[in-house]
């Protein structure tokens, strides 16, 4: 009787692991798998201080979607975090992945990450991915390449930067990609949760990099020559930037990047420039107690936040809204809120933060990604299973 029982355990056991596999399997190819349009658009009425805001659901079923590119043709590029590749057509049909994207890490807060345009994409068809890349033992670290872009496929995809050294652990990638119009491609990244790596100029942790568009260094970087320095980095001491935009009226770089408990900031990095993580901060460790290597918020050498949230909103994704004359959002700059559920509006006066509104919450979707389109809509991503991709509409201007 025994025997039979032990037959029958492993039978059902080898049964169930079968079942588990194929389960498995299954949830993997319909994740991967195309999805046609939305046979029924899904829209939203959302109360703002400026007036009601309509909000489409363009496309759902992405999987913890990270970035989107706006192509010319009124479609997307969209990157899901597992490692996918996607277009996005205007009516909402979902691609299925395409084909030779970079290998990722795709573990914690590791995967593929942003997807931008590059400044000559209308030509060229090229285009610029971030991903956590793996090393050896388990490490990871930030990484960029350029592709062309084709219909199902990327071609003559070259790696032009790596974070080095790579580390080992889930969390703090980044990763934000911008350009200045200059020749000049902005990398943001994190610390990987290593703080005083932010403040070692041999590291790329923690640190804003400028390079050329190729991947070479630009001649006029601030630690251009120094033995003892990265001649990628631009400007160091930084958390886990996530946020990352040029103002298209001045051409100043802006950047904001994740406190610990509290503490998110923006920031108009400064070549060469200290910002402080993590000898100043406005947060706290996660546990309550005090950052053990934080001296205040303050010190001198160390440049002050230029804004700073001291509740965390949980920040990702920028975009300014400028250009739009007729608009009531002209002269803003939008952000992606994580924690708070929320897209945040900053209106500007100049460089000046005048006003904050926090738009989308009745919605409760974390906002992982914000980009504004030529004709004034404003684009959003929700960070979830089935994530979706959203068209915001400004209210009309009084």
């Amino acid at each position: 009787m025994t025997l039979y029982l032990r037959r029958g355990a492993l039978a059902a056991a080898l049964l169930f692991g079968l079942t588990a596999c194929h389960s498995g399997n299954d949830a993997a190819a319909a994740a991967a798998a195309a999805k046609p349009a939305p046979k029924q658009v899904a829209t939203h009425s959302v109360p703002s201080d400026l007036g009601e805001l309509r909000v489409t659901e363009v496309a759902s079923g992405l999987e913890h979607p990270w970035a989107v590119a706006l192509l010319p043709d009124g479609g997307f590029l969209v990157t899901e975090r597992a490692g996918r590749l996607r277009r996005v057509g205007a009516d909402g049909a979902i691609s299925a992945p395409l084909k030779n994207v970079p290998e990722v890490w795709a573990q914690g807060q590791g995967g593929l990450l942003d997807v931008v345009l590059a400044p000559d994409f209308a030509s060229s068809q090229r285009i610029y991915l971030s991903y956590a890349e793996p090393g050896p033992d388990g490490s990871a670290g930030t990484a960029v390449a350029t592709a062309t872009l084709g219909t199902d496929a990327l071609g003559e995809v070259k790696r032009i930067y790596q974070q080095q050294p790579k580390l080992v652990g889930p969390n703090h990638f980044g990763s934000r990609i911008a350009f200045d119009g200059k020749g000049h491609v902005f990398i943001t990244q994190g610390e990987r949760q290593q703080r005083m790596a932010s403040q070692e100029l041999d590291k790329l942790q923690g640190k804003l990099v400028r390079l050329n568009l190729d991947g070479s260094v630009p001649a006029d970087n601030p630690f251009v020559g120094r033995s003892d320095a990265r001649a990628e980095i631009w400007s160091y001491g930084h958390r886990n930037m996530q946020s990352l935009a040029v103002d298209p009226r001045t051409g100043t770089v802006w950047e904001a990047e994740h406190g610990p408990r509290g503490g998110d900031e923006i920031n108009l990095p400064q070549p060469g420039k200290n910002y402080g993580w993590p000898i100043v901060t406005h947060g706290i460790d996660y546990s309550g107690l005090k950052i053990a290597e934080a001296e205040g918020k303050e010190k001198p050498g160390m440049e002050p936040p230029y804004h700073v949230w001291e509740k965390s909103p949980a920040l990702s994704g920028m975009a300014f809204y400028t250009g739009h004359a007729g608009s009531a959002w002209n002269d803003s700059l939008f952000l992606g809120a994580l924690s708070d559920g929320s897209l945040i509006r900053l209106s500007l006066d100049g460089d000046r933060i005048v006003g904050e509104e926090r738009l989308l919450k009745p919605l409760g979707w974390r906002i992982r990604d914000v980009r504004v389109s030529a004709d004034g809509k404003v684009y959003a991503l929700t960070d979830e299973s089935e994530g979706k991709l959203l068209r915001i509409e400004p209210p009309k201007a009084k």
